[in-house]
This record gives structure tokens, C-alpha cells and sequence, in this order.
């Protein structure tokens, strides 16, 4: 009977590690710890949230990071590998995806630093033209490698990679600039959630 108790005791304990590290944002879990590249470093969730617009939610944002950041220059001035995971709860056109990111680029650089990385907006365009729609439930992951640059993931499947550390801090602004696209979701992926 005492065995019986400690298997059990032990089961619930387990189980229980298991919830605490995990979040939920309206019903998508979030693995708490995981990595972009095989030798890579272990990167955590810094934070999360619901990118609405108007009265539509349309993604849950995370941000992962290899140490949590609460400030978004700190999280833009960091060199290491990152993640921004979009999962979707409607579905988008790759046509609404690229507004979308074109503006959040436009709201937060100048023409000049836009024109910097023209051949760089390109290709995303190119990227997300080929994906032509997103449905509810599908997963969109922007990772920053660095040496290797910013890979566009969609349901686990590498789409494209685009070169440049300036590239990735610049797709970064559009959740984490000046003018983010969503104030609350900036909040939320910094960890004031």
C-alpha cells in the first residue's frame, strides 16, 4: 500500500512540473524552453500575448530569448539567437501577413534605413508570397541564427532564410519598435503580460 501511495505521490509531482513551466494564451500552449538550432542554446519564453486589431485577435505572439528580458532595447541590442512564434487563431492571406509586417517596418524606420534593407524585404516578400495563405491554427516562427540569419518557419517547415543581424533587429521593431504594431502584445512579450 505504501508503495502504492509514493508511485502515486510521485506521478502527481512529476505531472505537476510539468504544468508549472508551460503557459496558455486564449487555449494555444506555449512550451516554456526550446531551442532554434540543434547546437544552439536553450532559449526561454520571455512572454506572450494576443495580437489583435480591431475587434479581431488574430495571433498569439511569443518571444523567446536565452535569458528574459524586460526592455525592448535590450531585447533589439542582444547579438544571440531569438524567436517570434505567430499562432494563428484566423485565417490570414499572405497578402494581410505582408501589410501587415510592411507596416509595422514603415512605422518604425526611416526611408533610408527601409532602403538599407530593400533586397532583404524582398526576399520576406518572396518567402511569405510562396506560403500564399495561413489558416487558424498554423504556426508562423521567425528565428534570428546568428551567422546563419532569420529563418521563416511554417508548421515546422523552413520556408527561407534571409541574411543579416539588421534584418532580424529590424522585423523585431514591428513588435518591439517604437511604433509596435500591437502595444499590448509588446507589453505581453516583454513579460508585462
Amino acid at each position: 500500500m505504501r508503495l502504492i501511495f509514493y508511485n502515486a505521490l510521485f506521478f502527481y509531482s512529476f505531472l505537476s512540473s510539468l504544468a508549472v513551466g508551460a503557459a496558455e494564451v486564449e487555449g494555444v500552449k506555449l512550451t516554456d524552453r526550446i531551442r532554434v538550432a540543434e547546437s544552439g542554446p536553450e532559449l526561454v519564453l520571455n512572454g506572450a500575448g494576443v495580437r489583435t486589431r480591431f475587434v479581431f485577435r488574430v495571433y498569439v505572439g511569443a518571444l523567446y530569448l536565452k535569458q528574459k528580458m524586460a526592455a525592448a532595447p535590450e531585447v533589439l541590442n542582444d547579438a544571440g539567437p531569438k524567436r517570434v512564434a505567430m499562432h494563428l487563431l484566423r485565417d490570414l492571406s499572405s497578402d494581410q501577413l505582408l501589410s501587415a509586417l510592411n507596416d509595422g517596418l514603415k512605422n518604425n524606420h526611416t526611408p533610408e534605413q527601409l532602403a538599407a534593407l530593400e533586397a532583404q524585404i524582398k526576399q520576406l516578400e518572396s518567402i511569405f508570397g510562396a506560403v500564399k495563405a495561413a489558416k487558424a491554427g498554423d504556426v508562423i516562427l521567425i528565428d534570428y541564427i546568428p551567422d546563419t540569419g532569420t529563418r521563416i518557419m511554417v508548421n515546422g517547415e523552413a520556408k527561407g532564410t534571409i541574411r543579416g543581424a539588421d534584418f532580424n533587429t529590424a522585423l523585431l521593431r514591428v513588435w518591439l519598435g517604437a511604433n509596435p504594431a500591437d502595444a499590448d502584445l509588446k507589453k505581453a512579450m516583454l513579460g508585462g503580460g
